[in-house]
């Protein structure tokens, strides 16, 4: 039977894409077991999803702390007093240092709303109608230093169609991104308990 990673998914807001994990973990065979979610906002709506499907959830609020690598290191001790061996993050709002990265190199993915490479940071959807093309969409990759830098695990095109706005671009990318970070976080816990069974 695969083993099923402890993971936990970091959120900022309303938690849309966490609950789609949450929803695909409770399948028997399904490789991660959502363990934990952390936001960084206390008034975060995911927060109070996340408590009602369950799930530990835990605030972390980075203004209480004075730098980024202090409110990283709180959010490292919260991962590893909870067992935590993989992190999804999913629309959380902070940029990671070098220093937390590296703690979780291989263990630790984000989805973005562009077809990466294009688009790394922020107004993906504005960027994208802008430049004229045909197609938006949503990427899950492996965290690295460079923001959205780390390598596609999978990633699903949305058409871009006539009149369509950031906020009707979204919408749609969003719907897909309900589907795809499951996919996506299924295909990464293998990728990690087929390494770790080699080793």
């Amino acid at each position: 039977m695969t083993k099923r990673l402890r993971t936990a998914v970091l959120i900022s807001g309303r938690g849309s894409n966490m609950m789609a994990l949450v929803e695909a973990a409770q399948a028997a065979d399904y490789p991660a077991d959502i363990a934990l979610v952390i936001s960084n906002k206390p008034e975060a709506e995911g927060l109070r999803r996340a408590d009602a499907a369950g799930i530990a959830a835990v605030a972390i609020d980075h203004k209480a702390f004075e730098t980024r690598e202090a409110f990283e290191r709180e959010l490292d001790a919260a991962l590893r007093a909870h067992d935590i061996e993989f992190v999804a993050c999913a629309g959380f709002m902070r940029v990671l240092t070098a220093w937390f990265v590296s703690r979780w190199q291989g263990r630790l993915i984000n989805i973005h709303p562009s077809l990466l490479p294009k688009y790394k940071g922020l107004h993906t959807h504005k960027r994208a109608i802008d430049a004229g093309d045909c197609a938006g969409g949503a990427s899950v990759h492996w965290v690295v230093t460079e923001v959205d830098g780390g390598a596609v695990i999978d990633r699903e095109e949305v058409a871009i169609v006539n009149g369509d706005t950031p906020d009707t671009l979204a919408k749609r990318v969003l719907a897909q991104e309900l589907l795809l970070y499951p996919r996506a976080l299924a295909i990464a816990a293998h990728d990690v308990n087929a390494k770790a069974t080699a080793s």
